[in-house]
C-alpha cells in the first residue's frame, strides 16, 4: 500500500482575483489546480485548503470580507481539513505539521498563490521539517514585483526564481502532468 500524499492548496481566495492586483503569470494555474484537486478527491487522498486571514482590518483578507472566502471552485468539502494562517507560511502557528503527522502523512504537494510568498515559505518549512515536498510549477503563480534594487521583474521572472530557490533544496518542482502520473502510479500500487 502506498503512503498518503496530501494536496495543500494555498490561498485560493476571492482576494486573489481582480483588477487591483499586479500583472501575474501562468493564467492556466487555476485550471491545473482544479485538475489536481479533482484527481486527489477521486483517489481518496487528503486535501488541505489553506487561507490567509489578515490581522489588518483594511485587508481584503480580513475576517468578514468577501476576499477572505475560498474561490467557489476550490471550496473545501466538509470532511477536508482547513488551515487558517496569519503569515505566509502555512505551518507557522497553524497545527498543520501535527495534523499531517497524526495521519501518517509524510508527502505533500503544494499548489496555489503566490509562488514567491506563501507557496515558497510553506515549501521551505515542509522541506525543513522532513516532508517529501513537491511544488507544482504550473499550478502556482506569481505577480510582477520590483527587486531590491528597484528593477521591476516580470511575474514569470519572479515565479521562476522562486521555483529555482526551492528545487533540489527544499522541494522537487514538477508539473501537473508529472504529479498526476505519480498519483495514478500510486493508486495502481494499492
Amino acid at each position: 500500500m502506498s503512503e498518503p500524499i496530501a494536496l495543500i492548496i494555498i490561498d485560493l481566495q476571492n482576494g486573489m482575483c481582480g483588477d487591483h492586483l499586479p500583472a501575474r503569470n501562468n493564467p492556466g494555474a487555476e485550471d491545473n489546480i482544479a485538475r489536481l484537486h479533482a484527481a486527489w478527491r477521486a483517489a481518496g487522498q487528503p486535501v488541505v485548503s489553506v487561507r490567509h486571514i489578515s490581522r489588518s482590518p483594511a485587508s481584503v483578507f480580513a475576517p468578514g470580507q468577501r476576499g477572505v472566502e475560498f474561490q467557489p471552485r476550490f471550496a473545501p468539502l466538509p470532511h477536508e481539513h482547513v488551515v487558517e494562517k496569519n503569515v505566509p507560511d502555512a505551518f507557522v502557528n497553524t497545527g498543520l505539521e501535527r495534523w499531517l503527522h497524526a495521519r501518517g502523512i509524510r508527502h505533500v504537494v503544494l499548489v496555489g498563490v503566490s509562488t514567491n510568498n506563501s507557496v515558497e515559505a510553506s515549501a521551505r518549512t515542509a522541506g525543513n521539517l522532513g516532508f517529501t515536498t513537491i511544488v507544482v510549477a504550473d499550478a502556482t503563480f506569481a505577480f510582477e514585483k520590483a527587486d531590491y534594487g528597484g528593477t521591476l521583474r516580470t511575474a514569470e521572472d519572479v515565479h521562476r526564481m522562486s521555483l529555482a530557490n526551492l528545487h533540489g533544496e527544499y522541494a522537487d518542482v514538477r508539473d501537473t502532468a508529472q504529479v498526476l502520473r505519480q498519483l495514478e502510479d500510486g493508486a495502481r500500487q494499492r
